[in-house]
């Protein structure tokens, strides 16, 4: 049975083929242009399918696969591997939805590939070991690949686990009224409308609570003022109509709302946005209880519109961090799902509005 897959499955095999055939791989800066003097040469990529597990060790100008143990399967000119990435590359770019392509699974099963996805059970999509420069040493490090192939990668998704509840004070709403905000669907954007409906009746939302009690918990470890920053996020965001995280972390800055001591001008908002977006990419995950480990170690590869792959290396923290946070935008999920952007009426008769919290990045 064929292999089919969406632009960002196939982007996976695109990145394996691509970082083979090229033998390194070139650092990016927060605006995703390439650093020319700055890019780590690739010792070996590791790969675990469903039945074993295989090593791809760059050799001279050649690509040889190996078992675990070192024993030498294949080799193959790297020369080739590139262009397979760029048929590859062709055909992502001419397909839509899930596809297949049989020339490039032929070319897969030959070198030992047999599945779209590495097999793994966290947020790292390629393990490698790579050669830094400055300190001398070969690494292995878990990356995570997001591609600009199809649509905008997700950083956070949604889910009913990234419901943030506020509850709507300063206004007695009948039931009538609640089914009318409810109801509520224009062409523009219903949320907008719902809340600014509320507003114009005299409510107002206050934060209450992160509902699930993992995530809640999970922001809680990272900083004990998340929840409240993100629900300023959330609000600042209808307020403004601004999407992007850095533009949104300025907002509430000048505002203040925490009421921080700014006589010294640290950055509070920025800095904490920054670790819950660098915790999230590598290892934080919403309704999952969260150890504080990082499981895409390695940090970030990402796969331009044009091909290019730029690394963001966690050992250049803060370039990472910065690309993060220049590139994470919120993003409003479906109405229809997660009681997102709906009037609840609770047992003890207050009013709660909920917010979703979801992050792509450019």
């Amino acid at each position: 049975m064929a292999l089919t897959g969406n632009k960002g499955e196939w982007s996976e095999i695109y990145t394996l083929l691509k970082l083979l055939g090229e033998g390194k791989v070139y650092a990016g800066d927060q605006n995703l242009n390439k650093i020319q003097n700055l890019f780590y040469p690739i010792i070996m990529i590791l790969r675990q399918e469903k039945e074993s597990s295989y090593n791809y060790s760059l050799q001279d100008k050649d690509v040889v696969i190996q078992t675990p143990q070192g024993e030498d399967l294949l080799r193959i000119p790297a020369s080739v591997f590139l262009d397979e990435a760029e048929k590859l590359l062709k055909a992502i770019n001419e397909s839509d939805g899930a596809f297949s392509i049989p020339q490039i699974e032929a070319f897969m099963n030959r070198i030992y590939c047999h599945s779209l996805k590495a097999k793994s059970s966290d947020k790292t999509d390629i393990r490698i070991i790579l050669h830094d420069h400055r300190t001398k040493i070969n690494s292995e490090m878990g990356f995570s690949i997001k591609s600009q192939l199809g649509g905008d990668s997700t950083l956070l998704n949604a889910s009913k686990a990234t419901n943030f509840n506020f509850k709507i004070q300063g206004v007695a709403l009948s039931d009538e009224d609640i089914a009318n905000v409810n109801s509520l669907n224009p062409k523009r954007n219903k949320v907008i409308d719902r809340v600014d409906t509320i507003k114009e009746k005299g409510g107002e939302l206050i934060f209450d609570k992160v509902d699930n009690p993992t995530f809640r918990n999970n922001l809680v470890m990272l900083d004990g003022d998340l929840p409240a920053i993100i629900a300023h996020l959330l609000l600042e965001q209808l307020n403004s109509g601004i999407s992007t995280l850095k533009e949104l972390a300025e907002l509430i800055t000048e505002v203040n709302p925490l009421g921080y001591d700014t006589e010294q001008a640290s950055p509070f908002y920025a800095y904490k946005i920054k670790h819950l977006l660098t915790s999230a990419a590598l290892g934080m995950m919403p309704a999952t209880a969260w150890s504080g480990k990082f499981d895409a170690n390695g940090g970030y590869l990402v796969v331009k519109k044009d091909g290019e792959i730029l690394c963001y290396h966690f050992y250049d923290r803060n370039r990472f961090e910065d690309y993060l946070f220049s590139n994470a935008y919120l993003e409003r999920s479906s109405t229809s799902r997660h009681e997102y952007a709906s009037i609840i009426k609770e047992d003890d008769g207050t009013l709660s509005f909920k917010l979703n919290f979801q992050v792509r990045l450019k």
